[in-house]
């Protein structure tokens, strides 16, 4: 079994943020900090999203976002870029133990996944961890990946309620994907579907893609879509930076194939006729 066949409802593993892609395992040591002075159990609670991994930006295609509902509750969210992943929102336990934080998930009657968190430090702001991920399969242990120095920021903002309705808008950046730079349409339903548009003339013209799917956690945006039955299924990730009187703006950290990034933005207003 490889990485990816098992990445669908991952949450257990949510937390490395598919570090892989970007860092091999380090044998660096850190000591871990007092038990006593995180005080885990109240200063976790809330929404997290990865910021960065080993010191370097993590692309908008990759993160995951967390949110510790309890000292023993969590759910995730994550759109993988690498397999059919798609978690919205996905439940977890949690067990708190000093400083170490575990997660289990379940994936199947078969597999079960389970992230061992060691917590370096946390602030109401941010949080810098370890982790040790191992997957189960029948029992019989089928991956074990260590990874170190992940970076996480904590989410005060959740914009799933405010996208719903119809906004209308273009990319502001010179780059960006699937983006024509021409004034489009989207309508955010509250029931995680959405509906495209092209102006053809004076008319919007709804494009009837057969699956137009999205989900918001916190600031991030996951989208999916297929235009017809037989065709590739596409995706986009972005970052809202705001939605404020009418306006909406998104950012999103892209990487090349060549391994460079660029930042994209793009920025819409509601539509209310």
């Amino acid at each position: 079994m490889n990485k990816k066949s098992i990445f669908n409802l991952m949450l257990a593993a949510i937390i490395t943020c598919g570090a892989s892609v970007f860092t091999s395992c380090t044998n660096d040591v850190v000591d871990n900090p007092s038990p006593a002075d995180l005080n885990l159990p109240d200063k976790i609670i809330g929404k997290w999203m990865v910021e960065e991994l080993d010191g370097q930006p993590c692309p908008t295609n990759l993160k995951v976002v967390i949110t510790f509902l309890s000292p023993t509750k969590a759910y995730g969210s994550l759109s993988d870029f690498y397999s059919d992943s798609w978690n919205d929102h996905a439940s977890a336990d949690v067990v708190i133990d000093g400083n170490s934080v575990t997660l289990t998930a379940f994936e199947n009657e078969h597999t079960k996944h389970i992230t061992v968190a060691d917590i370096l430090s946390i602030t109401d702001e941010d949080m810098m961890l370890k982790s040790d991920w191992k997957v189960f399969v029948d029992g019989e242990k089928v991956i074990n990946e260590v990874y170190d120095n992940e970076h996480y920021i904590r989410i005060n903002n959740d914009f799933e309620e405010a996208i719903v309705g119809t906004w209308e808008g273009k990319v502001t950046s010179a780059e960006d994907d699937h983006t024509d730079g021409e004034l489009h349409r989207w309508e955010y339903k509250a029931d995680g579907t959405y509906a495209y548009y092209n102006k053809v003339g004076d008319e919007w013209v709804n494009n009837n893609d057969v699956m137009s799917e999205y989900f918001v956690d916190g600031i991030l945006l996951c989208t999916r879509w297929k235009h017809t039955a037989d065709s590739e299924e596409l995706r986009e990730w972005w970052e809202i930076e705001s939605i404020e009187d009418g306006v909406m703006k998104w950012k999103a950290l892209r990487q090349r194939e060549d391994g460079t990034t660029f930042t994209a933005t793009f920025e819409m207003k509601k539509v209310t006729e």
